[in-house]
C-alpha cells in the first residue's frame, strides 16, 4: 500500500480520488443519454466533492505530480465542461429546440466545450504540481459547472427559456477565460 503515499505513483491516494471523479463524470454522461438527470447531476456533484479532496489530498501529502496535474484537468473537463454542457443540451435545448434554433444551441455548446479546454490547459501551462495561487484568473471550470447547474435549474422551472440559457452559456464560457480575479477556496 506504499504505492498510495508515493507522490511519483500514477495511484497514489490523490490520483485515486481524481479517478473517482473521472468514473462519476463519465456515469453521469451515461445517465444523460438515459434522461435520468437526476442522478446524473447526483453523479456530477460527487465528481466534485472527489475533486475538492484530491486536491487537499495532494497538497497535504505532498503528493503532486505532473501526472495528477494532467489527470485532474482531464477529470474537471469531463465533470465540470462535457456534463453540464451535455446536461443543458439533452434536457434543455433537445426538447424545446428545433432545426436552426438546435444548431445555435450546438454551436454554443461547442463555443462553451472549447472555452472549457482552453482554460484547463491554459491553467495547466501556467501551473506548478503543488502550487496553489490565492487567485484564479478567469472563472474556474467548477465554478462554471455550478453557474450552469443554476442556468439549469433556472430552465427546468420555467424561469428562463432556452434562448437564456444560450445568453447564460455564452456568458459563462466567456468569463472562464476572462481576466476576473475569482479567489482560490
Amino acid at each position: 500500500m506504499k504505492f498510495l503515499w508515493t507522490p511519483s505513483s500514477h495511484f497514489n491516494l490523490a490520483n485515486l480520488f481524481t479517478f473517482v471523479n473521472i468514473t462519476a463524470g463519465l456515469l453521469a454522461t451515461y445517465f444523460i443519454t438515459q434522461n435520468n438527470f437526476t442522478l446524473a447531476i447526483i453523479l456530477a456533484w460527487i465528481g466534485g466533492a472527489a475533486d475538492i479532496f484530491d486536491g487537499k489530498i495532494a497538497r497535504k501529502y505532498s503528493l503532486s505530480n505532473e501526472f495528477g496535474v494532467q489527470l485532474d484537468s482531464f477529470a474537471d473537463f469531463l465533470s465540470f465542461v462535457l456534463v453540464p454542457v451535455f446536461l443543458i443540451f439533452q434536457a434543455s435545448y433537445a426538447p424545446e429546440l428545433h432545426g436552426a434554433e438546435l444548431l445555435l444551441a450546438a454551436i454554443v455548446s461547442i463555443y462553451y466545450v472549447i472555452s472549457g479546454l482552453r482554460r484547463l490547459i491554459q491553467f495547466n501551462i501556467n501551473a506548478d504540481a503543488g502550487e496553489v495561487e490565492n487567485y484564479f484568473t478567469g472563472v474556474p471550470t467548477p465554478l462554471g459547472a455550478i453557474l450552469l447547474w443554476l442556468v439549469y435549474l433556472l430552465n427546468a422551472y420555467d424561469i428562463l427559456p432556452a434562448y437564456g440559457v444560450m445568453f447564460a452559456m455564452l456568458v459563462i464560457g466567456w468569463s472562464l477565460n476572462s481576466t476576473i480575479k475569482v479567489k482560490h477556496p
